[in-house]
């Protein structure tokens, strides 16, 4: 018998972890009056983001993509979309694509309400209407098979690929074998390890896809990286990664790719903004920027964000779990206020690494049945960013 959670059941079947209304604004002109809605509904989460006009091409449909994919993400129950009226990427567009959920959904188009003060009007009470709808759901058991997490990790240093992202492995292994699905991604920090990857796909045409995809971001950085005049913007890693005592980008994506475990087979390579159509272990294709990877993980349907770090970072995704996992015990006693786990115990001997495994996939669960994890806590929503394509 499958692990269980407690969840709230959605109407295609999906289970939310949270149960949030979030006010989406189709274009950065309507941000403003979608914050100020959320701001007068207490409980409901804004998505604020810069784009959605003023793009084209594969460009605006990354966006299309990544906003639909947020405001069908099953952590929220129910969305107000949030217009200007001469966007390209229009309200009704977004509301289209997320109204196949079934949950609770509606426009305000600033232009058509005659102006911000009457579209905050209307938002709030449109919004304060469903949130009183939803505080009437309930929580029931559900299968581990209903969960998705992404696996994202930043302010590496060298416990990171010794403890913290094996550790986070192997509870992933733990939560695929049970039919839940875990996405790797990052590619930026997986540099070097597609032959070792595509070793685990479930096919060869897997296999290549993995290959295909991290030689090309591969060529991408080498590209950026000859053009560049400054030296220090020629470092695939950070200073902060060096003085944490990682020695190069191999190292590193050696320590990053150890999050997807070892035992799970990749089912699907899929593309930043996308829905994958498979369950299991994925890749998404995307950059490795914190947050263009939580974003894209979130608008996949990941329910929580599971992020080592061994520096130490407070930041968090509005309406999605991101719990924080070091293992770095100095971090841990600095950054008690922000870090979940302290995997810091298996360098100190005071736990194994599979037990310590065992305890982030029991973490996992908690936080998936309402235990507010450290991000939640102090209302982090830093890492809401969508990828903008060249």
């Amino acid at each position: 018998m499958n692990d269980s959670f407690w969840g709230y059941e959605r109407e295609n079947g999906q289970y939310g972890i949270r149960n949030h209304v979030a006010i989406i604004p189709s274009v950065f002109c309507a941000a403003k009056v979608a914050e100020r809605i959320a701001q007068n509904v207490p409980r409901s989460i804004f998505m604020r983001h810069p784009v959605g006009c003023s793009q084209v091409g594969n460009d605006l449909d990354t966006t299309a993509q990544t906003l639909i994919g947020i405001g069908r993400n099953p952590n929220i129950a129910a969305v107000v979309v949030v217009g200007l009226g001469c966007e390209r990427f229009k309200a009704k567009e977004l509301a289209e694509g997320i109204a196949s959920t079934g949950k609770r959904l509606e426009t305000v188009v600033i232009q058509e309400e005659g102006d911000t003060l009457r579209a905050i009007e209307k938002g709030s009470r449109i919004a304060q209407a469903m949130l009183e709808a939803i505080s009437q759901e309930r929580r029931r058991e559900a299968s581990v098979s209903h969960l998705m997490i992404g696996l994202n990790c930043g302010g590496s240093d060298m416990t990171s690929g010794l403890v913290a992202n094996p550790a986070l492995g192997i509870a992933s292994d733990r939560l695929v074998e049970q039919g839940g699905s875990s996405i790797l991604s990052e590619l930026t920090e997986l540099l070097g390890t597609q032959h070792i990857l595509a070793r685990r796909a479930i096919n060869e045409q897997v296999g290549k896809e993995i290959e295909d995809a991290i030689n090309a971001m591969e060529e991408h950085l080498t590209k950026q990286t000859r053009e560049s005049t400054n030296e220090n913007r020629r470092h695939l890693i950070s200073t902060g990664n060096y003085d944490g005592g990682l020695s190069s980008v191999v190292e590193k994506s050696l320590g990053s790719m150890k999050k997807s475990g070892e035992k799970a087979k990749f089912m699907e390579v899929f593309a930043t903004g996308a829905i994958p159509s498979k369950r299991g272990l994925l890749l998404m294709d995307g950059p490795g920027h914190d947050g263009e990877v939580a974003t894209g993980q979130v608008a996949a349907g990941a329910q929580i964000i599971c992020f080592p770090t061994g520096r130490g970072t407070p930041s968090g995704f509005p309406g999605v779990p991101v719990v924080k996992i070091t293992g770095n015990p100095h971090t841990y006693n600095r950054m008690r206020a922000n870090i979940d786990i302290n995997a810091g115990e298996v360098l100190s001997g005071q736990c194994s690494l599979n037990e310590m495994g065992d305890r982030i996939y029991q973490e996992i669960l908690d936080v998936a049945s309402g235990k507010l994890c450290k991000a939640e806590e102090f209302g982090h929503d830093e890492l809401l960013c969508i990828t903008r394509k060249p």
